[in-house]
C-alpha cells in the first residue's frame, strides 16, 4: 500500500478511536458495562467495515482507475447498508446495549467520513503523474544545419 494511502488510512482510523473511545466512557457512565461493550463493538466493526473498503477501493484506482468513481459510489452504498444489517441483527441481542451499539455506530461512521473527507481534501496527490521520461530529453531548438 503506497504511504499516500496509508496516511489517508492513518488519518481516518485515529479520529474514528478517538471517538470510540468518547463513546465507550459515555456509554460506560450511561449503560454500565454493556454500553461500554456495545460502543466497542460498534466502533470496531465500523474501522474493519469502513477500512476495508477503503483498501479495496484504492486497490481499484490502481489497477482499473475507470471504475474508480463507480466503484466508489457502489462501496459506500454497500457499507451503509451492511452498517444498516449489523444494526438490524444485534437490535435485540443481550450481549451488549443495542441502543449504546447503534448510537456509537452512527456516530463512528459520521466521525470516519468527515475523517476522510479532511484526510483526501489535505492530501497532496498528484492526479496527472508527469512522465519522467520526457522531462530528461533535451529539446531541439532552430534548424538542424
Amino acid at each position: 500500500m503506497p504511504s499516500n494511502d496509508v496516511r489517508t488510512l492513518l488519518h481516518t482510523v485515529v479520529p474514528t478511536t478517538a471517538a470510540g473511545v468518547v463513546a465507550i466512557a459515555v456509554s460506560a457512565g450511561v449503560a454500565g458495562g454493556k454500553g461500554a461493550i456495545g460502543a466497542a463493538v460498534g466502533t470496531l466493526v465500523v474501522i474493519l467495515c469502513m477500512g476495508t473498503g477503503m483498501v479495496v477501493l484504492q486497490r481499484t484506482a490502481k489497477s482499473l482507475p475507470q471504475l474508480f468513481q463507480a466503484m466508489g459510489l457502489m462501496l459506500y452504498t454497500a457499507q451503509l447498508l451492511l452498517l444498516f444489517i449489523f444494526m438490524a441483527v444485534f437490535k435485540d441481542t443481550t450481549l451488549f446495549n443495542p441502543k449504546a451499539f447503534a448510537f456509537t455506530l452512527l456516530a463512528s461512521t459520521l466521525v470516519w467520513v468527515a475523517a476522510q473527507a479532511r484526510a483526501y481534501m489535505k492530501a497532496k496527490i498528484l492526479y496527472v503523474e508527469p512522465d519522467s521520461a520526457e522531462g530528461e530529453k533535451a529539446e531541439k531548438t532552430g534548424s538542424s544545419r
